[in-house]
């Protein structure tokens, strides 16, 4: 099996840099490596064209957002296998890649645990994923594009992410490819990247925007399950508020909540 690792950025130089480093070592002959820009303004072309002879593609033009560019990189891939390791993001030092690249074995999408750490943070910590996805699961969480190889052809046929979507576009190929289409997928317990919470669905800003792109996404492909993501959604913040709220924290902090998981 033949993968394609592709890399997207806009004017994160650092970061990009910093991916290109942690890739390169595990270019091979089932390898290439393919570099989308957004036609950055700061010096990420030059860190590019610095390991040009080690990158078997690479464009630097204006887009139309992230999906946009990660639907550039399908189309220019030409591996079986996808794996978007974005501007920031790495795969993690000295791992043996070969037994990794061994667990591709012809399903649609084979999703791998994740290391995550804060931009600037010493100490990583783990996430894992369950084997078995359902509604219930990409109601809350989906799945990294970080340590998930996806079928090129599948994707494809898919039509690609949805560029209309500014954060949530990964999300929406998850669902749909377990939920709706019932593509084949398999979880491997183990993990090789590393996701920097400094991406744009990990802003405190854009959550909104997030949790709007997915109620509306689940409002017109799964009107069976919205009343019921609604109303889930609504007790979630009301939780939400109630642990935050000025009251609970100082009864917590006094010691006088300890009975109740809050």
């Amino acid at each position: 099996m033949k993968l394609s690792v592709v890399t997207i950025n806009y004017n994160n130089a650092a970061g990009l840099r910093k991916t290109i480093e942690s890739v390169v070592p595990y270019r091979s002959a089932d390898t290439e490596y393919i570099i989308i820009d957004g036609g950055s303004s700061d010096d990420s072309v030059d860190h590019i064209k610095e390991y040009a002879d080690r990158i078997d593609y690479w464009l630097s033009e204006p887009d139309k957002g992230i999906f946009n560019a990660m639907n550039k990189g399908m189309k220019q891939a030409k591996g079986d296998y996808l794996l978007f390791i974005n501007s920031g993001d790495m795969l993690i030092q000295d791992i043996n890649f070969d037994k990794i690249l061994a667990h591709l074995n012809g399903e649609d999408m084979i999703y791998f645990n994740i290391e995550m750490a804060y931009p600037d943070a010493l100490e990583h910590f783990g996430d894992t994923y369950p084997d078995r996805l359902d509604f219930k699961f990409f109601a809350e969480r989906s799945l990294p594009h970080q340590a998930s190889f996806i079928k090129r052809e599948t994707l494809s046929e898919y039509g690609g992410y949805d560029e209309s979507m500014k954060i949530a576009a990964d999300w929406a190929f998850s669902v749909d490819a377990v939920c709706l289409k019932q593509y084949s997928y398999k979880h491997i317990d183990d993990c090789f990247s590393i996701y920097f919470l400094d991406g744009q669905s990990s802003m405190s800003e854009n959550y909104n925007l997030l949790w709007e792109e997915k109620r509306q996404h689940i409002e017109k492909n799964y009107r069976l399950y919205y009343s019921l993501y609604q109303e889930w959604r609504e007790k979630k913040n009301e939780l939400y508020k109630l642990k935050t709220s000025v009251s609970v924290r100082y009864l917590k902090k006094i010691g006088l909540l300890r009975w109740l998981k809050l």
